[in-house]
């Protein structure tokens, strides 16, 4: 058991905050949840900022441990409970584990990210209409890199053989698809993939707040 309950700031809409979230449910590690109010600027003031310099959530305390960027806090939270083995220790599963989270934060996400943004959140938070010429660019990249996804999941539930790190960080990217016109209908591993994922307790308990961003 912790002795104390850790802290998370937070943003509902933010996939990086989301996917930490949603590693916490499904260890079973309780955090207690400090919104920040990008849009009033929480995370510009002194108080966040000697937290976290970037100016960016989430940010996990632990005490007087503060740490900052997703897939380190996952990996620290993977550590606090090793058994459920969201991290494994077997250096070559390990490995493919940080090759898919590295390929998620430098190609996938990126791509999907800003193809969603230009097509639907650009729109919900009212800031203009489409870049068609980057609509272009980052739809050819995102089917590029489905492609990649697709051919990964061949004969596999899980990105890395079983549940691990790497199939939440790259569960986030997914969230506004259906609102970008980001179709998986070519690519039916990765469909079976992300609604095994989504179907997790602990993805619906993670989720649950942001969904209510948009309902």
């Amino acid at each position: 058991m912790l002795e104390n309950v850790m802290r998370l700031y937070n943003a509902n809409f933010s996939p990086n905050a989301l996917r930490v979230r949603a590693v916490a449910h499904e260890l079973g590690v309780e955090l207690e949840i400090v919104e920040v109010d990008i849009r009033a600027g929480d995370n510009r003031a002194a108080e966040f900022l000697a937290r976290n310099s970037n100016a960016k959530v989430p940010v996990l305390e632990d005490g007087n441990f503060v740490l900052w960027e997703s897939r380190a806090i996952c990996a620290y939270l993977a550590g606090i409970r090793p058994e459920a083995g969201l991290y494994p220790d077997g250096l070559k599963t390990r490995a493919l584990v940080d090759q898919w989270a590295w390929w998620q934060a430098i190609h996938l996400g990126p791509a999907m990210q800003k193809l969603s943004f230009e097509l639907f959140l650009k729109e919900k938070f009212g800031m203009g209409d489409p870049d068609p010429t980057v609509v272009e660019v980052e739809r050819k990249a995102t089917d590029q890199f489905l492609a990649v996804l697709e051919t990964g999941l061949d004969d596999k539930d899980w990105i890395a053989g079983a549940l691990s790190l790497a199939d939440f960080y790259l569960a986030t990217t997914f969230m506004y698809r259906d609102q970008a016109g980001i179709s998986l209908d070519e690519f039916p591993r990765i469909a079976g993939w992300i609604g095994r994922l989504e179907a997790r307790d602990s993805w619906q308990k993670a989720v649950a707040p942001l969904l209510a961003l948009f309902a």
